[in-house]
């Protein structure tokens, strides 16, 4: 599946699920969509949230303290039938590593985005093992397997 611009309202069939405003669920793009689905319908989702958790970050640009929105929280019964609680990110694969294009504005700007998202990332992983959580980040390698 590739990742087309698709942005909308989500409106769960499992409301009880969903931990925030069930109202104001939004996605972004087509891997986003596909992801609210998933968690909605799996069995195995206790609770989940899409970017209702605020985590700060310094970015590297302005050095000053910005707030990143994590795309998920999730809190699922694993296959070994232990409660796990994750904070999640939905990224293209491309962004989740240093650009290699061959155009020197388009790579600056590219590795400009990466920086920041390796900012925010850090900050997410501090915050969720805080709280005995775990960060990951899911591209469409994972996504749509």
């Amino acid at each position: 599946m590739s990742e087309t611009y698709r942005q909308g309202r989500y409106i769960p069939k499992n409301p009880s699920k969903y931990i925030g405003d069930i109202t104001k669920i939004r996605y972004m793009s087509s891997w986003e969509y596909e992801m609210h689905k998933f968690l909605d319908n799996n069995p195995n989702v206790i609770e989940w949230a899409s970017e209702e958790i605020a985590i700060p970050y310094l970015k590297p640009t302005d050095n000053k303290i910005h707030k990143y929105y994590v795309d998920y929280y999730v809190k699922y019964i694993d296959k070994h039938g232990n409660i796990k609680t994750e904070l999640i990110e939905v990224k293209p694969a491309k962004q989740t590593k240093l650009s290699r294009s061959k155009k020197t504005a388009t790579q600056l700007h590219e590795n400009i985005t990466f920086a920041i998202n390796v900012a925010k990332w850090k900050a997410a992983q501090e915050f969720a093992q805080k709280k005995g959580w775990m960060f990951r980040i899911i591209t469409e390698n994972q996504l749509f397997k």
